[in-house]
């Protein structure tokens, strides 16, 4: 095992190393083995989750790094750490250098610090997330200018590691960056499978959950009995409605949809059982009803849990008796459809609480499909994405690609308006991409908020367990005795008033990077008796 001084002592024997090695005693840093071991870097490499270049006849995964500091000691140790871990690594001292080495080099992940020679980190980032946008950056910065780290990652960096950073921290990076990396390999294969619809009929998707869902589907088609269509709200009801019909006896007949919380009572009646002329105010002609005029086919009723008791009890008595007066009318027809029936709402709930009829409930559930959410079926999210992008594609006659970010993200995001917001979602995105490639800053604003958000969710995290350690640390560095112990509400006022002296007084980012709001700081720096101008 290498400390931080024998690594610094290897790596740099000019005097420019010593700030490097008091940057590293105060993160604290304890090193594995360096490229020269390489069993010892593959074994780091696989406890920190991150690709190793495996052995000679299979397939290398060894990610591809560019170190980019003008601080000589910070580049070779950010080198010799990642290549302990089992990367390849190239460094550059310079925007120049850097535009160089990326212009004929394939780079996964790209460590660059804001403050350059030869031009800004930001506008190379900048240029790197535009010609290269599979490329993960993240940015190295000193705390005091941790707001340009802020708009590196609006502009589209992964992360930030502030300086002087934990090797943890580092190895973390590493290990989130060869994830990103199979996701891009995985989705890349997506792009090629995903060529042809992958489901049954309208219905895409491949998880374990719609695989039962497809079983269930190709058994029913065949039956007439009715079939309730349970999920919430944009799942995908109707699309199973149609796949039902279209995979049945009934295909080449009509499919009829009635939307039961829609319209008013009276048109809902008129719709399902028809009218005669005259039979009430408006009703200037006869008209026939789904339930009659779809003969032999099938009739969707969409969200019945809306439908008035009064006309539960009509719908009811038409499902019995096969037959279905219209209103006005003395007459009966003949009904030969098949009723089907969807609801985003719990009807067993309803039917205790009264407000959906038990028999009703019991004649429509013969058989009881539950369509899952797509935060429940999250390996399918890929692949509706490039469905729809395909329909889109077709419709305007572009060709686009998602970026592996934004595949990334999507697959990530918990969708609460289930697969009707991800189509709304991606055709927004068409709709103000400039170019065929379909990035992060195209997507609806709360995915945007929701990849800040969980960045700075994993980088607290990892301050935390860092803050943790220390804390650690300093009870075994005094013996287990308790006079090292920092107590938490003293560990918070340090934290606020530190990153508010760092941040020179700024309290709105404070706020923000502290993950609090704007009212929380002002009131504990009353607590602390701290005026309005803090101090330096």
């Amino acid at each position: 095992m290498l400390t931080g001084n024998e690594l610094v002592e290897r790596t740099e024997e000019t005097s420019g190393a010593g700030e490097l090695q008091m940057q590293m005693e105060r993160s604290g840093l304890v090193l594995g083995s360096v490229a020269g071991d390489a069993d010892g870097a593959a074994q780091a490499g696989r406890r920190a989750g991150v690709p190793v270049t495996v052995a000679a006849g299979e397939e290398k995964l060894a990610l591809q790094v560019l170190v980019v500091d003008d601080d000589a000691p910070v580049r070779r140790a950010c080198r010799d750490i990642a290549a302990g871990q089992g990367c390849a690594v190239t460094e550059a001292g310079s925007v120049p250098e850097a535009q160089a080495i990326l212009k004929h080099q394939r780079v996964d992940l790209l460590l660059l610090d804001l403050r350059l020679p030869g031009g800004s980190g930001l506008a190379l980032l900048e240029q790197v997330k535009m010609l290269h946008p599979e490329t993960t950056v993240v940015v190295m910065t000193a705390f005091a200018t941790v707001g340009s780290a802020v708009e590196a990652m609006r502009i589209g960096a992964s992360d930030y590691l502030t300086k002087p950073f934990a090797v943890e921290e580092l190895t973390a990076v590493l290990e989130r960056a060869g994830q990103r990396r199979r996701f891009h390999m995985e989705s890349r294969r997506l792009r090629e499978r995903l060529r042809t619809k992958t489901g049954m009929g309208e219905l895409v998707g491949q998880s374990p959950e719609m695989e039962k869902l497809y079983r269930i589907l190709s058994k029913v088609a065949f039956s007439t009995h009715p079939v309730m269509i349970l999920g919430e709200s944009g799942t995908g009801k109707e699309l199973v409605a149609r796949s039902i019909h279209k995979h049945g006896p009934s295909a080449g007949k009509p499919f009829v949809i009635v939307e039961c919380g829609g319209l008013v009572p009276l048109a809902v009646e008129s719709e399902l059982f028809g009218q005669v002329k005259g039979a009430f105010v408006g009703a200037n002609r006869s008209k026939e009803g789904a339930l009659a005029a779809a003969e032999g086919g099938t009739v969707f009723l969409e969200e019945i849990g809306e439908l008035p008791l009064d006309l539960q009890a009509k719908l009811l008595r038409a499902l019995q008796e096969r037959e279905v007066r219209p209103v006005g009318g003395v007459q009966s027809h003949r009904m030969t459809a098949r009723v089907l029936a969807s609801s985003s709402r719990d009807l067993v709930t309803m039917v205790e609480q009264g407000r959906f009829r038990k028999d009703l409930y019991f004649r429509l559930n013969v058989v009881n499909l539950r369509i899952p959410p797509l935060r429940d079926r999250r390996g399918d999210i890929p692949a509706l994405a490039m469905h729809f992008l395909a329909q889109m594609d077709g419709e305007s006659g572009m060709e686009r690609e998602f970026s592996d970010d934004t595949l990334r993200v999507m697959s990530e995001y918990d969708w609460p308006g289930n697969v009707r917001e991800l189509e709304n979602a991606i055709e927004r995105a068409c709709a103000l991409s400039s170019g065929p490639l379909l990035h992060m800053g195209d997507l609806p604003t709360q995915l945007q908020d929701f990849r800040m958000h969980r960045a700075q969710t994993l980088r607290g995290a990892e301050m935390d367990e860092a803050a943790l350690d220390g804390v650690l640390e300093g009870v075994l560095a005094g013996d287990g005795k308790a006079g090292g112990i920092v107590s938490i509400s003293e560990m918070e006022r340090r934290a606020i008033l530190g990153t508010i002296r760092q941040l020179q007084g700024d309290k709105m980012m404070a706020a923000k990077l502290l993950g609090i709001g704007k009212t929380t700081l002002y009131r504990k720096l009353k607590e602390y008796g701290i005026s309005e101008e803090l101090e330096d």
